[in-house]
């Protein structure tokens, strides 16, 4: 059997409102609640299962990769929001895409101050290698 990611556990403050702000912003179906999870499926067989923690939340990093079409409704959703978005991971870049790859790209912020991305390309998909810096790691 291939190896494959399942679930990932993230901190929030709210659970069911963090995992509800995604699902909507990326155009799933609403969250579950599992126990002391509510559990937002981004996909057949991996989930964010969010849980309420008490405390300091640290900032984490999700990216998802989609189809042109599915990036086209989702960015709608964080411009119908007025949400902040970067074209770059260091915030550096604000109201603007990336085209990193050959693809398209946006970072933006969860409610608990997690980091979002959505991508349309892999990284290293569109021709980038070792010997050539990829904007994502540029230092300025």
């Amino acid at each position: 059997m291939a190896i494959r990611l399942n679930h990932t556990i993230v901190a929030a403050r709210d659970k069911e409102s963090a995992a509800k702000f995604l699902s909507e912003i990326l155009g799933l179906p609403a969250p579950s609640l599992v126990g002391p999870f509510a559990v937002m499926r981004v996909s057949e067989d991996t989930s964010l299962d969010y849980v309420d923690a008490h405390g300091e939340i640290k900032s984490q990093h999700y990216a998802f990769l989609v189809d042109e079409n599915e990036f086209d409704a989702i960015f709608a959703r964080i411009r119908e929001r007025r949400l902040t978005y970067w074209a770059d991971p260091g915030r550096r870049e604000p109201e603007q895409i990336n085209t990193w790859d050959g693809g398209r790209g946006v970072y933006f912020d969860d409610p608990n101050g997690h980091l979002l991305e959505v991508i349309t390309r892999p990284y290293g998909s569109g021709g980038t290698t070792s010997s050539r810096v990829h904007p994502l790691f540029a230092r300025r």
